[in-house]
């Protein structure tokens, strides 16, 4: 009998405020870029909420029809509200927004010694800093959310990759 000794795997969290539009937008962008990146076995990756209003829903509807567009799949994400206790699952804790990342800071542990930011820090090709929130606009709100998420995802996987490679610590 062969036994294989489970790796732990290096925690990326992504966290809006309802977690059904752009939180799991930034899930599934970036899961698909580390399966192409052949790393997502490395990886474990989620998304939260920093508010309770939408736990155990699906995302937005215009978020999965947006996403499915460019072949992204949302229809598995379920939406759940961030615990403290994440700090300690996840390396890189990324607020999609400045008001988002203060609810998070406001929450982190002092030993802490993962990455607590905002995804678009990934991004420094673009000025905007807050993944804006779709939630009351019309489809092209949607479509900017894929667009950063898209070009953010890039950045932090190269971070990423750079950690693994490292031997940095995973959790």
């Amino acid at each position: 009998m062969r036994f294989f000794r489970r790796e732990p795997k290096l925690g990326v969290l992504f966290v809006c405020m309802g977690n059904i539009c752009r939180s799991p937008t930034a899930e599934a962008v970036f899961r698909r870029h580390a399966r192409e990146a052949k790393i997502e076995r490395r990886l474990h990756i989620d998304s939260a909420g920093t508010h309770a209003n939408h736990i155990g829903e699906p995302p937005d509807l215009r978020s999965i029809a947006t996403a499915s567009r460019r072949d992204y799949d949302l229809r598995k994400i379920r939406a759940r509200k961030f615990a403290p206790a994440d700090f300690a699952t996840f390396r890189y804790v990324l607020a999609l927004d400045r008001h988002n990342l203060k609810s998070l800071e406001a929450l982190r542990p002092e030993d802490f010694d993962g990455y607590l930011g905002r995804l678009l820090d990934f991004a420094p090709d673009t000025d905007e800093r807050d993944v804006p929130d779709p939630y009351y606009g019309g489809p092209d709100g949607f479509e900017k959310v894929l667009d950063l998420v898209e070009t953010a995802s890039r950045g932090l996987l190269a971070r990423i990759e750079a950690d693994l490679a490292a031997g940095n610590p995973e959790r």
